[in-house]
Parts: structure tokens; C-alpha cells; sequence
């Protein structure tokens, strides 16, 4: 394959189609804007399913790899009332499909498995243009550029390479989603500890839900979600962690301590994140030398598929590609009919809005291969 692959986003997605076409033998290079692998924290864990996410590894050539990073006993599940009655209490008896691993160790396993020189850091990019016959130009931020035959955007929800094909953009899902943390939780937090449990906790109501998980090193990660509209929550100081800290726990007054504890004990400061959509079964005429993939292509507010198609379009991509290495754009209409009505299927269980008997029904029928 003599077409240059340029990739924008060193994201999970990105890197998944870096690693699929070095495997085959095509070189890419992958331009990101943080300045290194570290600059940013990579989020917390993630579950990476039997169906997408899985079969994008195995293609990748790294199932040794991601075997090794993940965290037993992770799987096991907590569904309680606001009370604090136990719903659900179901324990990981190591058969499930979705292994938890922390987001940022999956991310290193991806780097680690490209050649040096492959992810150019520190390449914000300002814009992209058509130059016609399939060619691109994507500009940077520092004032560089480089013209490529195949560009690839995986660079998220705001992707700068989206206006090439279509006019969509982000939409406020209604949601929003404050994060918290707790460290050594089984000494400095054990009411909360229990109440998390082994692996995930889930807290359903109208409005207002509370979501956790036990991460590596004895650390809570919690989630409030809150079902308002954006200017609801222009009044919180968040840079006040204290006065944010209280305003969100005034929301669930009347919960049990436990769960409320999520939020007034944490150890750091209250973080707040919207949650934004494309429209459902986003589509756009083929255009040559150029397409998305990931979050770029299908954002949804989070229901545990995310991070999965992702890594499942990076492979299906690279595969598609090795399979055409003189003809992109079959690779590219192949790869896009698969991608587009994968984007706007709903794989995971949506838990907005769900009620405690839709979760209880969903966490306790077998798990099914869609």
C-alpha cells in the first residue's frame, strides 16, 4: 500500500488502527495534541466486551497483553436503593465477557506495541480543507501542516475532521456527570467501600443516579449523574471545591451516608462533565481519501459501548485497508458500511432513565452475544 495514513487522535480508536496496519504491514503516523503520553490522566476503568472491543485486540495481536492488566473480581455488580437496601448483590465468578482494565494501562499497551516515531505529540489541529482528488491538508496550531491521501479522524467528540463530511456537532444529552474520588478506601472510607462492594455500584432514581466503580489501588471512582439542563449548573463554582462539593450534595439529601459519601468525603475536587451527543444513525456520502471513526463518528452519551466500537472501527478499518492495499476507497466504503449502522445500534444497556427493575433485569439474564 503506497497511500500515506494519517491519523488524527492517540486515542484508544486511533491507535487500534495504527496497531492493525503495522501488524499488516502499512505504515501510519498519528498526530495528537497532548504534548506527551502522560500529559492528561486517561480516565478509569473500562470494560472491554467479548463482542467489539475484545475482537479489536485480537486483530491488534495483543490479547496476551491485555490479559495481564486486567483486574479480577472487577465484574461483580451492586445494585442498591437510595436507602442503602441491597437490590442486587452479584459477585464476578470469572465467566463473565466484560473484564474490567484501567483505561490508561490499555492505552499503553496500544503504544508500546507501535514503532517509534508513529504518534507525533504536540499537533494541535486548527483545521482541515479538501484539496481535491482525495487529498487533504490538516493544519496545526504551531503553524505546520501536512497534505496526506488518507486522513482519519479519531479525534473525538470535537473532531476538526468531521466538517469534511458532514455539518453535524455535539448536542447537551441532557445529562450531566460530576466525578469524585476516594483513595485507600477500605481505611479511609470503609461505609463507602462496603457499599461499592468488589466491582461496580449502581444507584438508580428519577433525576438523579449514582454510579461507582473499585478501581486499582484500593480507589473508589463515583459518578453522579443529573438529569438538568446546562444553565442549571453554570451557578456551581467548581473551582470552589468545597462550595461545589456541597451544592451537588444537597441533590441527594436523604440518601443513605454511604452513598452520600461519595461525594462529601472525596479527596479530590469535584469534576464536572456534560454529556454531549451526535444524531442517532449519523451518516454522510462517501467522500475520497477521508473518513472517522470512534467518537468522531458516533458520539452517544456513555452506556459502556464507547471505548469498544471505538477500538472495533480502529481494527475494522486497518483490516479493511490491508484487505484493498490498491483500492482505498472500496476499503473505506467497506469499512463505513459496517461502521454506520454499528454507530447507531445501542450494544450496552442505556441507563438513563432506567428504572431498578430495568437494571436488575438486565445485570441477571444471561449474557448475550449480540
Amino acid at each position: 500500500m503506497t497511500t500515506d495514513v494519517t491519523i488524527i487522535g492517540a486515542g484508544l480508536g486511533g491507535l487500534t488502527l495504527a496497531r492493525v496496519l503495522h501488524v499488516h504491514g502499512i505504515a501510519a503516523t498519528v498526530y495528537e495534541a497532548e504534548s506527551s503520553p502522560t500529559a492528561r490522566a486517561q480516565g478509569g476503568l473500562l470494560d472491554i466486551h467479548d463482542y467489539n472491543g475484545q475482537l479489536a485486540l485480537k486483530a491488534a495481536g495483543l490479547m496476551d497483553e491485555f490479559h495481564a492488566i486486567v483486574l479480577e473480581g472487577r465484574e461483580a455488580l451492586r445494585i442498591l436503593d437510595r436507602d442503602g437496601t441491597v437490590l442486587l448483590d452479584k459477585t464476578d465468578d470469572g465467566t463473565g465477557g466484560r473484564p474490567e482494565v484501567q483505561r490508561g494501562e490499555l492505552r499503553q499497551i496500544l503504544l508500546d506495541s507501535l514503532p517509534a516515531g508513529t504518534i507525533r505529540w504536540g499537533h494541535k489541529v486548527s483545521g482541515t480543507r479538501s484539496l481535491g482528488g482525495g487529498r487533504h491538508e490538516v493544519t496545526f496550531a504551531d503553524g505546520g501542516s501536512v497534505v496526506t491521501t488518507l486522513l482519519v479522524g479519531a479525534d473525538g467528540a470535537w473532531s476538526r475532521v468531521r466538517p469534511l463530511l458532514s455539518a453535524a456537532t455535539p448536542e447537551y444529552a441532557g445529562t450531566s456527570i460530576v466525578e469524585t474520588y476516594l483513595f485507600d478506601a477500605d481505611t479511609r472510607h470503609p461505609a463507602a467501600a462496603k457499599a461499592v462492594g468488589d466491582g461496580m455500584l449502581m444507584v438508580p432514581g428519577p433525576g438523579r443516579e449514582i454510579f461507582a466503580h473499585r478501581e486499582s489501588n484500593d480507589t473508589l471512582h463515583a459518578y453522579m449523574a443529573m438529569t438538568e439542563p446546562l444553565d442549571w449548573f453554570a451557578p456551581i463554582d467548581f473551582t470552589d471545591p468545597a462550595a461545589a462539593t456541597a451544592r451537588i450534595a444537597e441533590e441527594f439529601d436523604g440518601w443513605a451516608p454511604e452513598l452520600t459519601a461519595l461525594i462529601t468525603d472525596s479527596d479530590t475536587a469535584p469534576l464536572l462533565r456534560s454529556q454531549y451527543g451526535l444524531p442517532t444513525g449519523l451518516r454522510w456520502d462517501r467522500v475520497p481519501g477521508v473518513t472517522l471513526l470512534g467518537d468522531a463518528a458516533h458520539l452517544a452519551p456513555p452506556n459502556g459501548e464507547g471505548a469498544n466500537l471505538s477500538m472495533l472501527d480502529g481494527a475494522e478499518l486497518g483490516q479493511a485497508l490491508a484487505a484493498h492495499p490498491d483500492d482505498v476507497e472500496a476499503a473505506l466504503t467497506e469499512y463505513e458500511q459496517a461502521m454506520f449502522p454499528r454507530g447507531a445500534e445501542v450494544h450496552g444497556f442505556d441507563l438513563e432513565g432506567a428504572t431498578v427493575e430495568d437494571m436488575i433485569a438486565a445485570f441477571t439474564r444471561s449474557e448475550q452475544v449480540p
